[in-house]
């Protein structure tokens, strides 16, 4: 298996950027969820989840004058922006753009129901980072495994060419400098479903509850893998995954 694509999103939920080399470090990708909008009121982490419209803005990793990383977010209308105010604006709710700390984690909800009909629950993700999941700082998967849906759903960082990428879980992997513990497979949520925006050439989505019943009936809710990090390091298109 090759790296054909990396993708880093720095703002859960948000559309994110396509790279050519990556720096992955214990939290995984550098820049890697590693912001979040956070709801004020309820002290949730928000997520395409619940509010759908996240999907519509994308965010971007720039460095400023000092070389530290600031994340630059892309509003519907074309406004660049790190502002609370003018974020608090385009979602109609009071929410602070915060920067995951090495002690802090995000809380998060989600529904159990395709359709989004039955219960919401909440869960505390890792510390030092907006991952959902305590098992994923890189999350992997081959292309192949998409079937005819569009890859831009399942927001992935790493893609492969090859097949079967689930072989992988409870092995370690090198990738590019990099070496991983792939220790899981990744359960689906009503993001796949999710409408999102026109990207370059690549036409808008429209919403399809019918990715995630698929995903639940023929592949019992799992698609792509999730991987720790044992050891740092760079990665780049066209690196080969070396097993063990």
């Amino acid at each position: 298996m090759k790296i054909v694509e990396i993708w880093r999103y720095p703002v859960k939920s948000m559309q994110g950027e396509r790279l050519d080399h990556a720096t992955i470090g214990q939290a995984g990708i550098i820049g890697d969820r590693a912001w979040s909008l956070v709801d004020l009121e309820t002290g949730l982490s928000l997520t395409a989840r619940r509010i759908p419209e996240l999907l519509f803005a994308q965010a971007t990793v720039a460095s400023d004058e000092t070389g530290q990383d600031q994340v630059i977010v892309t509003l519907p209308d074309g406004t660049e922006t790190q502002d609370n105010e003018k974020l608090s604006a385009w979602l109609g709710r009071s929410v602070e753009l915060r920067r995951a700390e090495a002690s802090s984690k995000g809380t998060y909800e989600t529904t159990l129901t395709e359709d989004e009909s039955g219960e919401w629950v909440e869960w505390s993700g890792p510390e030092g980072s907006f991952h959902d999941s305590t098992c994923t700082r890189v999350s992997l998967a081959c292309l192949s495994s998409f079937r005819d849906w569009d890859r831009r759903r399942f927001r992935f960082n790493v893609l492969l060419d090859g097949e079967q990428e689930a072989t992988l879980v409870g092995q370690q992997v090198s990738l590019g400098s990099s070496m991983l513990d792939v220790v899981k497979q990744v359960e689906r949520c009503v993001v796949t479903t999710r409408p999102q925006p026109k990207l370059g050439s690549q036409d808008p989505l429209d919403r399809d509850l019918s990715v995630l019943k698929t995903i639940n009936n023929e592949l019992d809710g799992n698609l792509g893998v999730g991987s720790l990090v044992v050891t740092a390091g760079h990665i780049s298109i066209g690196d080969e995954l070396v097993v063990g």
